[in-house]
């Protein structure tokens, strides 16, 4: 395979892979807000969001993959793994790395979660709310196409996408936690009439 198939095939899975995790924050926000798409059902928004999960993850391990095999500038996997080693943009790799790392503890967490207990996976679940801007950084620092208009837009997109939802999130763990005994006494009683 020649050194410009890959680079292209390294920033496609790049672009795809911002796609595809910000849709899997996306859909753990409304799984979390007990959301569901028109005719899904709710078991259904789980799946939807675990498959899109491991599809995301699989064009991740190609974006890597792309860029490790494609000797133009040298990432070692050693660099894919390890944050800020890299003799290439340590920062901005490091920084891919380092999301990474994160994703890969809430894969393994999550593929462990009947091991480890709930309370436990859903701690370290939410290191997937850390990976994905330090990933949505390390896309603007090293990609290649993050100074195009389409990849600003498609950028400015997802983060739009996200904080709104975080928004809602936010706003909805607000209001619950505001809820006092008696209020929740009185909701629990109106549903009973």
């Amino acid at each position: 395979m020649s050194s410009e198939i890959l680079w292209y095939a390294n920033r496609a899975t790049g672009a795809v892979c911002l796609v595809l995790f910000t849709i899997v924050v996306l859909l753990g926000i409304a799984v979390r807000l007990r959301t569901r798409l028109p005719g899904l059902p709710r078991f259904g928004m789980v799946a939807l969001h675990r498959g899109l999960s491991l599809s995301a993850t699989a064009f991740l391990a190609v974006h890597i993959a792309m860029a490790v095999i494609d000797g133009y500038v040298g990432i070692t996997v050693l660099d894919a793994v390890v944050p800020f080693v890299s003799a290439y943009e340590p920062l901005w790799l490091g920084l891919g790395t380092v999301a990474l790392d994160l994703l890969l503890a809430v894969l393994v967490t999550s593929l462990l979660r009947e091991r480890i207990g709930h309370r436990t996976w859903r701690a370290l679940h939410w290191l997937a709310y850390a990976s994905w801007p330090v990933a949505l950084i390390h896309g603007i620092g090293i990609g290649t196409d993050s100074g195009t208009d389409w990849m600003t837009w498609l950028t400015v997109s997802c983060v739009a996408a996200v904080f709104a939802a975080s928004g809602i999130r936010l706003a909805h763990s607000a209001r619950a936690s505001r809820r006092t005994p008696a209020a929740l006494l009185r909701t629990a009683e109106g549903a009973r009439t």
